[in-house]
């Protein structure tokens, strides 16, 4: 087999189907880069690893700039690295610009990212982000299990420790309301810290108990599982009392406004500090502490 010519006329093919058929050109380009990183590596084991060098030179002058050394190593490293039978097939519904960020990415963290993609709709921005504030790494070792062996997973298992709070001014959290005022101001951002499918209802939503009125500092919505999420912020280490804070408060939602093809409220304590022993023998597993962190 001529390599070279394979490659060449695999990538003429390309620049002229993406200049055709614009509706499917992403995914071609993806499948083409693919091929030609398979021919690139075939090629290197039967040539030596020079042959990037050499192929590219050429490819240069008679096809493109933009097919450079680096470009072809990078094609190369796409085909070896989601060549791999545990890397999830959905990245074939991806852009080539989404897949250079997945590149150096171990494949637990790869395959969880390409469903992120698709899921939640990213743009490259959005993907670049999650990344460098290390979403996954975030993510609790069960959860990761989970994925891993393709369990079911719950909302609660999606949100990351710590939570990443934008403080743009640079504000001292001191109080409650502080931090409240923190994720209000971008609130699209902190649902999308809290997992997929959030909807927010309402701050220091109001109900009453007994006699007197109670207020919920956080209110959402999860559509995908169809429950409503409580949110009690705290700046201070967890306690035991915050669970029975947050237990009433969600003991309220599921008696008064969840209807009966909902489920369960969840409960979240974002807090200062941690404390594993309050949540390891809190009476209710639907409950979940998360720590705060301000960017």
């Amino acid at each position: 087999m001529n390599y070279y010519n394979e490659i060449k006329n695999k990538l003429i093919d390309n620049e002229v189907y993406s200049k055709v058929k614009d509706y499917s050109k992403e995914r071609h380009k993806v499948i083409t880069y693919f091929e030609i990183g398979k021919l690139i590596t075939e090629a290197g084991g039967k040539y030596g690893d020079n042959i990037i060098e050499e192929y590219s030179k050429k490819l240069v002058i008679e096809v493109g700039k933009k097919y450079n050394r680096r470009t072809l190593f990078r094609m190369k490293q796409f085909y070896n690295r989601f060549n791999n039978t545990k890397v999830s097939t959905l990245w074939t519904q991806l852009t080539w610009s989404h897949l250079r960020l997945l590149l150096n990415l171990e494949i637990d963290s790869m395959n969880y990212y390409i469903k992120v993609i698709i899921n939640k709709r990213l743009s490259v921005r959005e993907l670049e982000f999650k990344i460098k504030s290390n979403e996954y790494e975030r993510l609790p070792v069960e959860t990761k299990n989970k994925l891993i062996n393709e369990d079911r997973v719950e909302v609660k298992d999606l949100i990351p420790n710590p939570i990443l709070i934008k403080n743009r001014n640079n504000l001292e959290i001191v109080t409650e309301k502080v931090l409240q005022k923190l994720i209000l101001e971008d609130v699209e951002s902190f649902m999308n810290e809290l997992g997929n499918s959030f909807s927010f209802i309402g701050s220091e939503y109001k109900i009453k108990i007994g006699d007197k009125f109670n207020y919920i500092d956080l209110l959402f919505y999860n559509i995908k599982y169809k429950c409503y999420v409580v949110v009690e912020l705290k700046v201070t280490e967890l306690k035991k009392e915050h669970t029975g804070q947050i237990m009433t408060y969600m003991n309220y939602i599921d008696k008064n406004i969840k209807t009966i093809e909902e489920k369960n409220t969840v409960g979240i304590i974002i807090c200062k500090q941690d404390n594993e022993y309050v949540i390891k023998y809190c009476s209710d597993d639907r409950i979940i502490s998360r720590e705060y962190e301000l960017v």
